[in-house]
């Protein structure tokens, strides 16, 4: 499920006889405001358009990823009048690798497309599959075939780590410069997107990724990753530290899956998991940079309903008013307190630069830089990510002019 910039509610859903659709839902109006029809696999994720909240692109375990324009005119209508839209542009087969061409028909999962990326310039898209670790790049303006792609370099000796790992996730700093890809090796790995031939910048190892359904996100500013674990842990490392073992948040009970910082309020992330909770976190830098038994504050937990239930709740017409959820569902706060006793730390605060700043400058007390190299700087144009209005460039024009 993805929040669109106007607003709007675009939420995946998977039919019976595995018929897949996508439906966008009015979070004003509390109404479905569209279907997306076009998948027959079900849909794996989907990503919005940076700036236009009419333009969104999703991923399908048919292997197929799709370009959709909610201002469309509707092919057919619901019963209640809701719209059927179908894809503006699909490409197919687009994670087959050569070893997924040789397995048998009955294995086709393996062709996956696992995470879908809209990049910041706008015009450029970034896909990742079950079937290896290859990070593949897309000009949406021609999409017949793919830009160039980027793989982490495995030189192991053993089978066990040679053999093929898919990816989780995909994500993107606020700037456009940095992505992230968790990979099922329980590492993720962090590119350049001026120099995907060089292979990852860095890799990140500590975190559990034995599912597909653990996600890793990178903060607005670069500066810090965030992930989920099988292990029912979040992992936060340092962007410019490597090899520093990572923060660890333990109070999960079950895989920790999807992941997320907040991109107006620094210091605060939120986690899910299959406990059926969403924690939220308020940290800050002496806790970025303090030992791995530190933990932060939890500033709210919230507790689904595993029941039918919920349905009701959910449901309910406004005029009926609120409707309260029985205390016998929902943890005490003395229940609270007791299994969870508070932890005598001192934390000072954050000090990661604002979210919305276009700028990012790594600490002070590294050494390394996120510059570019004289090379890349010669070979590559001004900007990718914020080109001049008179000419659009993308990450194509750049292997182009290689």
């Amino acid at each position: 499920m993805k929040i669109l910039p106007s607003g709007s509610i675009v939420k995946e859903i998977t039919e019976l006889k595995f018929v897949s659709q996508i439906k966008v839902w009015d979070a004003q109006e509390k109404k479905c405001a569209g279907i997306l029809m076009g998948h027959t696999g079900s849909v794996k994720s989907v990503s919005p358009h940076p700036t236009n909240s009419d333009l969104l692109i999703s991923a399908s375990r048919d292997g197929s990823f799709a370009i959709w324009d909610l201002r469309c005119k509707a092919t057919s209508k619901t019963r209640c009048s809701v719209a059927h839209v179908t894809s503006t542009a699909m490409v197919q087969g687009a994670h087959l690798s050569s070893r997924a061409k040789r397995v048998r028909r009955g294995k086709a999962a393996s062709t996956s497309i696992t995470s879908v990326l809209y990049l910041k310039d706008e015009v450029s898209i970034a896909t990742a599959g079950a079937a290896d670790s290859a990070v593949k790049f897309w000009d949406t303006r021609n999409l017949k075939v793919q830009v160039t792609q980027a793989s982490p370099n495995i030189k192991s000796s053993t089978e066990k780590d040679r053999r093929l790992h898919g990816i989780s996730s995909l994500s993107q700093d606020l700037n456009g410069v940095f992505l992230t890809a968790s990979c099922m090796d329980n590492r993720i790995y962090l590119y350049n997107v001026l120099q995907l031939d060089k292979g990852p910048m860095r890799s990140f190892s500590g975190c559990r990724i034995e599912s597909f359904y653990v996600k890793s996100v990178i903060s607005p500013d670069a500066a810090h990753i965030l992930s989920g674990s099988s292990d029912g842990k979040a992992y936060i490392w340092q962007v410019n530290k490597p090899d520093v073992d990572p923060i660890t948040l333990n109070t999960h009970d079950g895989e920790v899956t999807a992941v997320d910082w907040c991109p107006s309020e620094v210091g605060k992330i939120a986690t899910s998991s299959d406990d059926y909770t969403v924690r939220i976190w308020n940290i800050n830098s002496s806790y970025c940079s303090s030992t791995p038994k530190s933990q932060p504050a939890i500033r709210r937990r919230v507790m689904a309903i595993p029941r039918e239930e919920c349905r009701g709740h959910l449901m309910n017409d406004e005029r009926s008013g609120p409707t309260k959820v029985p205390d016998k569902l929902l943890p005490s706060d003395e229940e609270f307190n007791q299994n969870n006793p508070p932890i005598p730390i001192t934390m000072p605060i954050i000090s990661t630069p604002e979210a919305h700043k276009k700028k990012f400058s790594p600490d002070s007390d590294s050494k390394e830089t996120f510059e570019k190299t004289p090379e890349a700087a010669m070979k590559s144009p001004s900007s990718v990510l914020n080109p001049p209005s008179s000419l659009k460039r993308t990450i194509r024009d750049y292997f182009l002019a290689a």
